[in-house]
């Protein structure tokens, strides 16, 4: 570097002494020498393995990229301790089987994803075989986030274990007579399969974070020992475009959780087309995982690249392979060796010679199928490394073909993501290709068969063997938790007889009452409390000392309110999770405690409290994902209503979000006017949920409440009226007992939830006072369930059952209203 250029260019360490300029400036010539005499791949390696070994003493920032080639050479790979040959049998079954369901289906026009789990089922294979841990031991198992377009693939391993049969798999997608296969991973579809529901993208890797992260609370508050538990997430290079999957990288990695690593298949393919057509998604994949704090373990070439590798004396292939854009390796996987030889090798005369030495054969095999994402030791040498790593979290980048095995038709192809089916002639070559042992005559037939080796094989036999040593099978859901005790009465006596003279908010009294509950020697501990930022704001800071907010560090400060009573109190056993600004991450953190029920065995009551306007329109598609995977708790939109929060914006204004949970057919959806009813609801939903089942009631499901800002006398909670807060109506104040009116009065009913309840009332008194028209007060805690019990009213008069809907019955006899058969109906 000339000398003019070194003293223009501005340097950060220019802002502190340097204490020996000589020293500085002959480590800077001896850097331009190697420069100048051997070239900048020269120099740079030689900074690469200067900064390698000051790592281990040295404060340094690690850098953010490195070669494009495996973080694990192939001489420090551990031995594989499985049978090879064996696993690759097994692994054949799988491909060949998940595409014969795929293709079988296509006929009935429902299709299905082929190429996904062909590129990745090493991944998966590897991970079966030695890593995953079922459920069947002393601990939860691992957890699996499995990538929703490879579910074919994990359907036809529970055909090889025997847990789904010949007949499951042809119901891939037709779910319609109650016994078929959903297309993508869905527990509550298949309960005893699957765990998480992964195919809204991006929602996967966020639920994962959490999970993990969670798994640490229950450990860390003595609720269950998770430190046996792993979590492992299969994720999409394309996917990882979705902001929510890198939205939590920086909570993992700075919390140091290392029982999660997430496994990116690198197949260099979105949906359409490349994942980065004129740059690198590896790279720059590594850079943000690096940048976060992750262990980056990069697993991306086969072994028939060693070879190549160590004739690199240079550092020219080093550069052409970290230059080479995504979508010119896609059509190096298609193109013929002379296409490859003239285009990868022939730019450069080192790179020349290089090629030269390799036959037509070596470079098809390059360039076509040596992947480390297909080879089981470079994958089981990347999964070892993940689990031995201590202090942080792992990605794995594994590079895959997407579509191989499936033939040159598929295979890197751009159009493969949208490919159903294969023909009889692709399902020959990849039958000769797998070296299965299917005849001709099975292939003459209209479908195409499946196929099982037996189930006294040696494949199905050592399949079993090493599910059994890995505490059986995966992926598996189970229910084992015991009911949890109802809580003393005494917690929810203070809602119920009201407030006295005392205003208060609904948003407080919902508080009060957790608060109380959280004391309840039983179920206390088992409450999660979940907020994102604005605790304060909820009136929870009274539960900040009392309760703790969860940190794994503890808390390594002096808070700045220590000498006040509510001070900023964390703690490694804190029970309140203060997410942050993040509605998507508090979320995640509910869904991950409101299936702790299944995942660990032990139930837990979470309840998410936000601002009701931001909470659910923001994070609706994690609320179906929620309710896909059978979460149990409590979902509190605080502040709500068009009421005074308007002033900062219409935004601000909840007018909508009951709507929009009414499409959630697990969120029942309530909005409270007094303090009793919130009462009564809870009370409710602790018994549905966590008491004992009841025969034809779903116990998965999680309530949602609508509470309120505007501070009002709470009363006391009427005699009889439990029924009807649970079922959406009732009449609360009749206009006797309100105002002075004529007995001969003109009658009208008035019909309101949460705060509008109060505009009633004084319309109750306008009403009698200006105009002498009588008029009774009705409470509806909830629109929805109303509607909804009628709409099941009107499906049962379809099959011939004469049911009549609560809000019929609730409101027929009401003076002043009259309702004819055609009137219960719209009322309804």
């Amino acid at each position: 570097m000339p000398d003019d250029v070194r003293r223009t260019r501005l340097s950060q360490l220019d802002q502190i002494p340097d204490r020996d300029p000589e020293e500085t400036s002959e480590w800077r010539a001896s850097l331009a020498a190697v420069t100048k005499a051997a070239g900048p791949h020269r120099a740079a390696y030689l900074m690469r393995r200067t900064l390698e070994d000051a790592g281990a003493g040295v404060a340094l920032p690690s850098l953010l990229e490195t070669e494009y080639i495996n973080t694990i050479p192939t001489a420090a790979e551990p031995a594989y301790p499985g049978d090879e040959a064996m696993e690759a049998r097994i692994t054949a079954w799988n491909r060949w089987n998940a595409a014969a369901m795929v293709t079988r289906g296509s006929r009935q026009g429902v299709g299905g994803h082929i190429a996904t789990f062909a590129s990745a089922a090493w991944l998966y294979e590897t991970g079966f075989q030695h890593f995953f841990r079922g459920k069947d031991g002393a601990g939860s198992g691992d957890q699996l986030y499995l990538q929703g377009h490879a579910s074919p693939g994990i359907y036809a391993r529970a055909f090889l274990d025997g847990r789904l049969t010949e007949a499951h798999l042809d119901r891939f997608r037709q779910e319609a007579g109650g016994d078929g296969l959903p297309s993508y991973p869905h527990p509550r579809r298949l309960p005893w399969l699957w765990e998480f529901p992964t195919v809204s993208m991006g929602l996967g890797p966020l639920s994962a974070i959490y999970q993990a992260r969670f798994n640490r609370y229950l450990e860390h508050r003595g609720i269950k020992d998770t430190s046996s538990s792993h979590v492992w997430a299969f994720l999409g290079d394309g996917e990882m475009d979705e902001p929510e999957s890198t939205a939590a990288l920086a909570l993992a990695g700075r919390e140091g959780l290392d029982n999660l690593t997430f496994v990116i298949n690198c197949n260099l393919q979105r949906l359409d087309g490349p994942v980065r057509p004129n740059f690198k998604i590896v790279q720059e994949l590594e850079a943000q995982f690096l940048a976060a704090g992750w262990h980056v373990v990069k697993a991306l070439w086969g072994t028939a690249w060693d070879e190549v590798i160590a004739q690199d004396t240079d550092g020219a292939l080093l550069h052409r392979l970290r230059t080479t854009p995504d979508a010119q390796f896609q059509t190096y996987a298609t193109r013929d060796a002379a296409y490859v030889r003239e285009h990868f090798f022939g730019a450069d005369p080192s790179l020349r010679a290089i090629g030269d030495r390799l036959t037509d054969a070596k470079l098809l095999e390059l360039f076509r199928t040596s992947r480390a994402g297909h080879e089981p030791r470079k994958v089981y040498a990347a999964y070892r490394a993940a689990v031995e790593h201590k202090g942080a979290p792992t990605v794995v980048l594994a590079q895959t073909v997407k579509g191989y095995t499936l033939g040159a038709g598929f295979e890197s192809r751009n159009a493969n993501h949208q490919m159903k089916k294969l023909t009889g002639a692709q399902f020959r070559t990849m039958r000769d290709l797998l070296e299965l042992p299917i005849p001709d005559s099975a292939l003459d037939a209209d479908l195409v068969p499946y196929w099982h080796p037996g189930e006294n094989s040696p494949e199905i036999r050592y399949l079993r063997e090493r599910r059994a040593a890995l505490d059986g099978p995966a992926p598996a859901r189970k229910v084992v938790a015991k009911p949890l005790p109802a809580p003393a009465p005494k917690a929810f006596a203070a809602l119920e007889k009201g407030s006295g003279g005392q205003e208060i908010a609904t948003t407080m009294a919902f508080v009060r009452l957790v608060k109380d509950l959280m004391r309840e020697k039983e179920t206390g501990r088992r409450w999660v409390p979940i907020v994102p930022d604005e605790a304060r704001t909820f009136g929870m800071e009274s539960l900040f000392p009392s309760a703790g907010l969860y940190s794994p560090k503890g808390q390594t400060y002096d808070p700045v309110d220590r000498d006040q009573l509510l001070y900023y109190k964390e703690a490694k056993d804190g029970q309140i999770l203060n997410e942050g600004i993040t509605e998507a991450g508090s979320l995640a953190d509910f869904t991950a405690a409101a299936t702790s029920y299944a995942t660990h065995g032990e139930p837990m009551i979470p309840f998410y409290i936000f601002y009701s306007m931001f909470g659910w329109q923001r994070t609706a598609d994690q609320f179906w994902a929620l309710a896909d995977q059978l979460g149990r708790g409590f979902v509190i939109g605080a502040t709500a209503g068009r009421t005074t929060m308007t002033g900062e914006g219409l935004q601000h204004a909840d007018g909508q979000s009951h709507l929009i949970a009414s499409t959630n057919p697990a969120a029942l959806s309530y909005d409270p006017a007094f303090g009793y009813e919130v009462a009564v609801i809870v009370r409710e939903g602790l018994r549905r949920m966590y008491g004992a089942a009841v025969a034809g009631e779903d116990q998965n499901v999680f309530y949602y409440l609508t509470v309120y800002n505007e501070p009002k006398v709470q009363p006391a909670m009427p005699a009889g009226v439990e029924e009807g807060i649970l079922k959406g109506l009732y009449r609360y104040l009749r206009a006797e007992d309100a105002v002075s009116v004529p007995q001969d009065a003109p009658r009208t009913q008035l019909l309101a939830s949460g705060t509008a309840i109060h505009w009633a009332l004084d319309a109750q008194r306008l009403l009698a006072e200006d105009w002498g028209v009588a008029a009774d007060v009705w409470s509806a805690p909830s629109w929805t369930e109303l509607r909804r019990e009628a709409l099941e009213c009107d499906a049962a008069r379809l099959r011939g059952e004469e049911r009549v809907p609560y809000v019929t019955s609730a409101l027929t006899g009401a003076p002043g209203i009259e309702l004819t058969r055609h009137a219960r109906w719209r009322l309804a």
